[in-house]
């Protein structure tokens, strides 16, 4: 996918069965500068990532028929993307599921389409980890630990020779860790480097994306070979690089 310029607007897809919130949350994003495709059904959904390939999903969890949760597994086998989730029920499992399937952030119901707008914008505007500020500097993008290979430039984590399937959020927060092992990082700090500063949100967002990361990368909570839990500050990546 190619990267948004300001000749080529980012496009979202609104996936909601609502049609008169699926309207006013397109007339929001528009008003912000973006190419807005709407569809009601998870089907349609599905069909319209393949067919559009949008930069960003807007995708409501209580679809009818093919719900978010499906729609966005679905998609994730295909698209890197990201995937805004809406969930009318304030119920914490709701919002892991959706996050366990690939979803970058999300959404209750009511909410404010100028919240949605500015998530929207912190996630297609957040720099990679090849241009964070938190990069240690030492100009190498293949990161190389016991078993594992982060490749910054490529995008590309290999577990024991075997592709991992990351998410870009999940691939993002892993790279600012590894790139400087042993430093322990806030939640604060790294929703700054991933999400970006402008992100408002609960922080305990990057707790679920950890939990994701760890369990691709095989790590036992209890006994952590990679990304380390630091209680009451934050994570840091547990080994320091090959050379």
């Amino acid at each position: 996918m190619a990267p948004p310029t300001p000749e080529t607007p980012a496009t979202v897809l609104v996936v909601e069965d609502e049609r008169a919130l699926a309207q006013v949350v397109a007339d929001y994003l528009s008003r912000a500068g973006y190419e807005v495709v709407q569809v009601h059904t998870g089907l349609d959904g599905v069909s319209a990532v393949r067919a559009d390939d949008p930069d960003l999903v807007v995708l409501d969890l209580g679809l009818p028929g093919l719900d978010g949760i499906e729609v966005c597994r679905q998609i994730r086998t295909f698209s890197d993307c990201y995937v805004i989730m809406l969930t009318a029920r304030d119920d914490e499992i709701d919002k892991l599921l959706g996050l366990g399937v690939g979803a970058d952030d999300y959404l209750t119901k009511p909410f404010s389409p100028r919240e949605l707008v500015a998530r929207a914008q912190a996630a297609l505007r957040r720099p990679r980890p090849s241009k964070l500020p938190l990069d240690s500097g030492s100009g190498r993008t293949e990161l190389r630990f016991n078993g594992l290979t982060v490749d910054v430039d490529a995008r590309e984590v290999h577990l024991d020779g075997t592709p991992a399937p990351l998410t870009r959020t999940e691939f993002d927060l892993l790279a600012v860790l590894a790139r400087q092992p042993r430093r322990v990082f806030t939640r604060r700090q790294l929703v700054d480097a991933v999400w970006g500063e402008s992100w408002v949100g609960d922080e305990h967002i990057v707790d679920v994306h950890v939990a994701h990361v760890r369990r691709k990368l095989g790590d036992d909570p209890a006994e952590t070979r990679y990304v380390d839990t630091v209680r009451g500050v934050g994570y840091r990546f547990a080994m320091e690089p090959q050379r």
